[in-house]
């Protein structure tokens, strides 16, 4: 099985972070997104990838071919037309007879997908959701994908599709593929992937679903902050501080990080290099090479190399007063 992983996007709701640093590159619990991607990937005994990039796809070619032992094919969408565009411009290193397991840069999974890998037929990931609106959705019949609606304004069904596809078919895929490009079938503006394996559905494919609940979205600050916090419960590490320095677990801390005077955590990723003194960190991801100096940070992200100075203040503060700093 080779898997294909698309990562062009800009990561527009995560500026300012995503002007200089591409999405899948920002640290959750000690790791880039797309390493936590590609380590499932390998514990799932999958060896070969294509990656779709776009915007500072440098970065990421640079970063996973440093770090990981496993062969990788870069294609690069300049313009960026939607994932069924992005899939099917991967074609060239597709064999028509191998499986693909098509798996999105912007979320991480933890779930076992060894059955779904040697089953024998196609699979779709999913997960229960309160707005279906917001997603691609599956209707179920006996167990089977009997439609696919990308987004749909009157909500069918609650079953969301949540970024992973297992396609047994790859052949009937490129079919469908190549025809919503050549007679120009967009939803919403785009060429999507839902509306592809919806031919396939009516071409005669047969899906069934594997539900997903350990689903973490990175597309938004707060839910960046969120995957972090749930991620740091199996992924934290233990830092070796100095007498000065207090650490509340769960924490992921940098070897080569440097604590002083400060308190860490819960639920906080300090990267590479960082320094921190003389501060109050928590609910946090501070990025490599940041320095904080005299701070509270609470719910916070940092970005790499960036320097933040402040001041704990001393009040003396008398009855039925109010004091509020902004």
């Amino acid at each position: 099985m080779k898997a294909i992983i698309p990562v062009a996007g800009v990561g527009s709701r995560l500026r300012p972070h995503t002007h200089t640093l591409p999405k899948v590159l920002l640290n959750v619990a000690g790791k880039p997104i797309i390493g936590h991607i590609v380590d499932k990937l390998i514990e799932e005994g999958i060896r070969e990838a294509v990656v779709i990039i776009g915007y500072l796809g440098d970065m990421i070619e640079e970063y996973l071919t440093e770090n990981y032992n496993i062969k990788f094919n870069f294609v690069e969408q300049e313009e960026r037309k939607g994932l069924a565009h992005a899939i099917w411009m991967c074609k060239e290193h597709i064999k028509m007879d191998e499986d693909v397991l098509i798996i999105l840069g912007d979320t991480i999974f933890e779930v076992d997908l060894k059955d779904v890998i040697h089953s024998n037929q196609s699979s779709l990931g999913v997960k229960s959701v309160d707005d279906p609106r917001r997603f691609g959705v599956a209707v179920l019949e006996n167990k089977i994908v009997a439609k696919l609606v990308e987004k749909p304004d009157i909500p069918v069904s609650n079953l969301a599709l949540v970024g992973l596809y297992s396609i047994k078919n790859t052949k009937l895929l490129y079919e469908c593929l190549d025809y919503e490009i050549e007679h120009d079938i967009r939803t919403k503006g785009e060429y999507q992937l839902t509306d592809a394996l919806q031919l396939m559905i009516e071409r005669g494919e047969q899906f069934s679903t594997f539900h997903v609940e350990g689903w973490y979205d990175c597309g938004k600050p707060e839910t960046l902050l969120l995957t972090n916090e749930i991620l740091l419960h199996t992924k934290a590490n233990e830092y070796k501080c100095t007498k000065t320095c207090v650490i509340h677990p769960p924490v992921f801390i940098s070897p080569d990080a440097k604590i002083e005077n400060s308190i860490i955590g819960p639920y906080t990723t300090i990267g590479a290099r960082a320094e921190i003194k003389d501060a109050i960190v928590k609910h946090s991801i501070i990025g490599r090479e940041a320095k904080v100096n005299g701070l509270l940070l609470n719910s916070s992200i940092v970005g790499t190399n960036a320097i933040l100075n402040g001041n704990f203040r001393k009040l003396n503060v008398g009855d039925s007063s109010e004091v509020d700093f902004h």
